[in-house]
């Protein structure tokens, strides 16, 4: 059964089409193409802007689909989120030109031009702002201070907010991409069992990319000290050397103990050690 995938265009584009590459999915076409072929795995797939996908899964047009959190939201759709991947976390952001008085701003009107319509309408009526909201259609950065006095927008690092003389005066939300799905879809037995297998695949490789794959040598005295020292899945594997005077020792350990956990290998008497990525991890 095809599976009918819609995927973002754009800045999300490159972490979760190398996701599906490390997941044995390969796509075909050139950066024109919109309907690009799919290797690896039934799936039918088309490319769109991020902030129509939440609304197309929900409708049923698509089965799954990537999109931020942020546009999930601000669309109000009813997807199921399968899977939240963590890439390119950004935050949505209140901002104000970075020479103005931020609780002097509260006490008044104030004009307001952000993308997200819904999201900023909920947090300023929350705050209780006497507000106008501009829908603005990109380059939201550029309206203040002559043609708005905040705006609502998202942000990666803040560069291109300081770039413009603005400074962050609140967080509305933070947003990263979804997996997700159509409810119906879900209810569909073959649709259902490849979903989970697509997920399965995924968390393999998102297992994967967190840990290495460490094997050492020790001798007899060493072996005791080695395992305690070895954040491993569940336990070490541990096997006799071909002439038995030691053991070989292979674990899978997260990839933020490398650097202070060899120093303390060598020094437990682990030798030969070898260091290797691992593409998935169930």
């Amino acid at each position: 059964m095809t599976l009918k995938l819609v995927l973002p265009k754009g800045r999300i584009n490159t972490k979760v089409l190398q996701l599906l590459n490390d997941m044995g999915i390969t796509l075909v076409g050139d950066d024109r193409n919109y309907r690009p072929k799919a290797y690896g795995f039934d799936l039918e797939v088309k490319l769109l802007k991020s902030q129509n996908i939440p609304s197309l899964v929900e409708l049923g047009q698509h089965d799954i689909g990537f999109a931020g959190e942020d546009w999930i939201y601000e669309r109000r759709t009813e997807v199921e989120v399968i899977k939240n991947l963590g890439f390119d976390p950004v935050k949505i952001v209140a901002c104000i030109p970075e020479d103005w008085d931020w609780n002097e701003v509260k006490q008044r009107k104030v004009i307001v031009a952000s993308e997200y319509k819904r999201i900023a309408t909920d947090y300023l009526e929350r705050n209780g702002f006497d507000y106008q909201l501009l829908r603005s259609y990109g380059a939201t950065e550029v309206f203040p201070p002559e043609d708005a006095d905040m705006i609502i927008d998202n942000t990666s690092t803040g560069t291109t907010i300081r770039a413009n003389r603005l400074k962050i005066v609140d967080t509305v939300m933070k947003s990263a991409t979804q997996f997700i799905a159509n409810k119906a879809a879900l209810e569909d037995s073959g649709k259902r069992q490849d979903i989970e297998t697509l997920l399965t695949m995924m968390q393999a490789v998102l297992n994967g990319r967190e840990r290495v794959l460490l094997e050492m040598n020790c001798g007899n005295d060493a072996i005791e000290t080695i395992v305690s020292l070895l954040p491993a899945m569940r336990s070490p594997t541990v096997s006799r050397l071909y002439n038995e005077e030691g053991f070989a020792v292979k674990a899978a350990v997260p990839k933020g103990n490398i650097m202070e956990l060899i120093p303390e290998l060598i020094k437990a008497g682990a030798t030969d050690i070898l260091e290797t990525p691992i593409n998935k991890s169930i």
